[in-house]
């Protein structure tokens, strides 16, 4: 039972309102921020209101052609390099997972089990434990300032196998043994009736994994010493490497308000598939 109250209702409003406010702020002074020169940003106080350098300020850090210091690599090129980062890393993950969790629950192989908790046991492993050994193999195969190195080694995910395969134990056996009756192989009923059955968790799964792989920063940091290679977010660190006071701080948060955008366009166009996946409980 819900208790509806005026003052309740007023208060829950404050609270959210306060919530927007907190998190909205920051963006909003970056915006601002992006829209002065360098001088009006560092005087004190900095304007509130939006400058009229939007254009200027936004088309020099696409171009990468400006005067401070620290790197002056294309911001267009580093959203171009964290978007096929981001795409194989949640694409890849996706695809490893399914087959992974197909495999462990409808094969039956020897030491089954000690394959699925050695996935399991690797949810306990944070990157930064795992991370000296994988930079010495990427090292060694010559993949450093690549794409496969900045992608492949965060490219396996135990827990979407271990979702996917939850999801898969859920699955009726009656539409097991049906598919079986009508002649579908293994691959004809992953293709035709699990991939189907499990699109709003790959969308969820893929909405997470693309925030997840846009914002990686100490991995790409490791492996990356080119500047055509930098995703956005070593970019705007990159950016702001050279001190303070030669920082063109108005840049930097144009770069910044850019690399916002894909994440969020994400998350907006794949709302409903997102919501809907984290709960939808039908199979």
């Amino acid at each position: 039972m819900v208790e509806r109250r005026p003052w309740l209702d007023a208060l829950s409003h404050l609270i959210l309102i306060i919530g927007v406010l907190v998190i909205a702020f920051p963006v909003y002074i970056t915006f601002v921020a992006s829209t002065h020169t360098s001088e009006a940003v560092v005087q004190s106080p900095m304007p509130m209101l939006p400058g009229s350098q939007l254009l200027d300020n936004y088309a020099t850090a696409l171009s990468g052609e400006r005067l401070g210091s620290g790197s002056h690599a294309s911001v267009g090129r580093m959203m171009v390099v964290s978007l096929v980062t981001a795409l194989v890393i949640s694409l890849g993950k996706i695809t490893i997972s399914l087959l992974s969790a197909f495999a462990l629950v409808y094969f039956r192989f020897p030491f089954r089990m000690a394959f699925f908790w050695a996935i399991f046991v690797t949810l306990m492993l944070p990157v930064e434990v795992r991370i000296g050994p994988t930079y010495k193999v990427v090292a060694d195969l010559g993949l450093l300032n690549t794409y496969a190195g900045l992608t492949v080694p965060l490219i396996a995910s135990a827990t979407a196998t271990f979702l996917f395969r939850q999801f898969f134990l859920t699955v009726p056996d009656e539409l097991v043994e049906a598919a079986r009756v009508d002649g579908a192989g293994p691959m004809r009923f992953f293709k035709d009736i699990l991939v189907p059955l499990s699109r709003t968790s790959m969308a969820a799964l893929f909405v997470i994994q693309f925030i997840y792989g846009w914002n990686q920063y100490l991995w790409p940091l490791l492996v990356t010493t080119e500047e055509n290679m930098y995703p956005v977010v070593i970019g705007i660190k990159q950016m702001i490497s050279g001190g303070d006071a030669q920082t063109e701080w108005n840049i930097v948060m144009a770069t910044a308000m850019l690399a916002m955008l894909p994440p969020a366009l994400v998350v907006m166009l794949m709302q409903k598939w997102f919501v809907k996946g984290l709960v939808d409980t039908e199979k």
